[in-house]
């Protein structure tokens, strides 16, 4: 009876869930197509679920249901048999003796019935237990569906939410194609206003390229101009020289002082051009300085014959003895004729590099210092706190740095390396700009031109390169067919690049026209350029111990500064002119600093390195001197 209600509970069951699976299916005929196709595929799924664990034990059953009517007629037989068994005693109780066989007979079928009756009791035990673990087993599986059933509710509720999701997303997406049209219009139209903004640019550069021809031709007008009333003003001088001197000869038993200038007196320069002399000619009292000097070059006079001359003239004082020629120089450097002082206090000492250091620059805006060395990192000092500490360390170069330099506004920094490249640096932010590679030689040199839009450099590897900081590419390379060591550029514009080679020539190379002008030639291989601020005049270091000053509105050597001590430390030493262009300073193999004069002669020697000094520095807002060597010092020079 177990088996037929187990039966008779599954079927129900199924037919419940089917109805509810019905209702269900009715209540969600408002679902789309693919959900509902979705359910009825669930369905199905349980239903062939139910029919193979049910098909297991459809056999058991039908034998169990055998077994059962089997006992019922045997239950039936034993009954027939009992009373027939009864009968048989009453009737061998009352006498009988014919019927003790068939009694017998019975009484062992009586016993084959118990024994069968009591083993179909045992398998119907067993049976029963099965039905129970069945039993146990629609439990769980039950159990198992209601779980199932619930992570199906979840799974759809999170598929609806995911649903939404995807709504809100692909809206949002169309938001953005729109305002992606948007942004490629307005930088269409961007990109229309900068052309027309770059036609106008270029329009302006041909305008002050033309404006610049024309101030050029004006200026060449003004030279020739002043140079006729220089050469009238020469004639003018050497006459009243030549008077002066005829004078001094008919008075030669005079006797005066010697003659000290005033201290408020007017320095006296020697300039080496024509073009740097004064205004017009006028009365004898408004000659200038600047005339004395051309007048000394027209008569082929030194500082000390002139000086000379004019005491044994008379002039200034009435009663003249001819002084000592270094008693002359001596006093007109005493009294200050020969510029601000020399800076020849040590300010600040400390150790610039882990090795040699190759290059320094001072800063055009602050009292800040930067150096490069064969650590390959270029390191910042703030010299105006006295901090030995660099300020910031600028690192990129994969080789040893090989110059520095600032650009006009102290924000950028530009320096080369060994490793055929240039980089610029920010000096606010300590962080690498760009990266210039393209040349297959160490790089010597680097300079702004139309900072800070390009970039001009010089390499081993005879070329020089001219850079694009927009594109970060090179727009033009010059071939010079010579190692190139330093390069410096004319003014703000670049107009003109001025290189040195180790051929022994300075080259000049016009951007403008991309036509070489004529070179200059000098006695040995070159290792610096510095030009002054007016642009009028170039120093040269030259490996054979000597500097040499150029005169650019000439084109030639006007002066060459040497020493017997001084010697040139490498193949990249660096002189430098200070802010006047009164004075240059170069570094020596002994360890020296050598300061000249502009008008010839050696002012003083710094010491303080112990080994060959590479480049020197001016400051150009002080009179302060920085100098790096092959050491790892760094030494910075004062007047104070």
């Amino acid at each position: 009876m177990c088996l037929y209600t187990h039966c008779d509970d599954s079927n129900s069951s199924e037919a419940q869930y089917i109805n509810l699976e019905q209702a269900r299916a009715h209540s969600d005929l408002t679902m789309s197509t693919e959900e509902c196709l979705w359910r009825e595929h669930v369905v199905q799924r349980l239903r062939e679920r139910d029919r193979k664990e049910c098909e297991n034990f459809k056999e058991i059953i039908v034998q169990n249901n055998r077994l059962i009517d089997h006992v019922a007629q045997l239950k039936s037989d034993n009954l027939k048999l009992s009373v027939e068994n009864e009968q048989l005693r009453n009737a061998v109780s009352t006498g009988g003796t014919g019927p003790n066989v068939a009694i017998a007979t019975l009484e062992k079928k009586l016993l084959a019935q118990q024994e069968e009756l009591t083993d179909l009791h045992k398998r119907k035990g067993e049976h029963s237990q099965m039905i129970v673990d069945l039993n146990l087993k629609v439990e769980q599986q039950k159990e198992l569906l209601s779980e199932k059933e619930h992570s199906l509710y979840e799974q759809q509720t999170a598929n609806n939410r995911l649903r939404a999701e995807v709504q809100l997303l692909h809206s949002s997406l169309e938001e953005l194609k729109k305002l992606n049209t948007t942004l490629l219009d307005e930088h269409t139209a961007l990109q229309l206003a900068f052309s027309s903004l770059e036609e106008k640019m270029r329009n302006v550069q041909d305008e002050n390229r033309y404006l610049l021809e024309r101030l050029m031709r004006y200026r060449a007008k003004d030279a020739d101009k002043l140079n006729e009333e220089n050469e009238s003003l020469i004639r003018k001088r050497s006459a009243k020289l030549k008077r002066d001197l005829e004078d001094a000869v008919r008075e030669p038993n005079s006797a005066v002082n010697p003659i000290v200038p005033a201290p408020g007196g007017t320095p006296l320069h020697r300039n080496s051009s024509p073009a740097q002399f004064g205004g017009p000619a006028g009365s004898d009292d408004e000659i200038d300085d600047g005339s004395i000097n051309g007048a000394m070059e027209a008569l082929g006079l030194n500082d000390e014959e002139y000086i000379s001359a004019r005491f044994m003239g008379g002039e200034a004082v009435h009663d003249v003895v001819r002084p000592n020629t270094n008693t002359s120089i001596e006093t007109l450097k005493a009294a200050g004729y020969l510029g601000q002082p020399n800076p020849t206090k040590i300010f600040m000492k400390f150790e610039a590099h882990e090795n040699e250091s190759h290059a320094v620059r001072w800063s055009p805006v602050e009292r800040m210092v930067a150096t490069g060395g064969a650590d390959r990192k270029v390191k910042l000092w703030d010299v105006g706190k006295g901090s030995t500490e660099p300020r910031a360390v600028l690192s990129g170069s994969s080789a040893g740095i090989n110059s520095v330099d600032f650009d006009s506004t102290g924000a950028y920094i530009l320096g080369t390396s060994n490793d055929y490249g240039a980089r610029v640096w920010t000096v606010m932010d300590n962080r690498l700009r760009h990266t210039l590679t393209g040349h297959s030689g160490k790089v010597m040199a680097a300079k702004y031109v139309q900072e800070p839009i390009k970039v001009v450099t010089g390499s081993h590897d005879r070329t020089l390169k001219i850079w694009d900081l927009r594109s970060i590419a090179c727009i033009e390379t010059k071939f010079a067919g010579s190692s190139c060591n330093d390069l410096c550029t004319t003014d703000s514009l670049g107009s003109t690049i001025i290189s040195g080679h180790y051929d022994k020539k300075i080259r000049f190379w016009d951007i403008r026209t991309e036509k070489q002008a004529d070179d200059v030639l000098m006695p040995a291989k070159i290792t610096s350029l510095d030009l002054s601020k007016d642009c009028n005049y170039l120093i040269c270091s030259v490996r054979d111990d000597t500097i040499k000053l150029l005169d650019l509105r000439k084109n030639q050597v006007i002066s060459t500064f040497s020493n017997e001590h001084f010697k040139i430390s490498c193949d990249f030493a660096r002189a430098s002119f200070n802010s006047g262009a009164s004075k240059i300073a170069c570094g020596s193999a002994d360890g020296a600093i050598y300061i000249w004069n502009v008008n010839g002669f050696l002012e003083t020697t710094l010491k303080g390195h112990s080994t060959a000094v590479n480049a020197v520095s001016w400051s150009p807002n002080s009179n302060s001197l920085a100098s790096v060597g092959k050491s790892k010092r760094c030494i910075i020079y004062s007047d104070s």
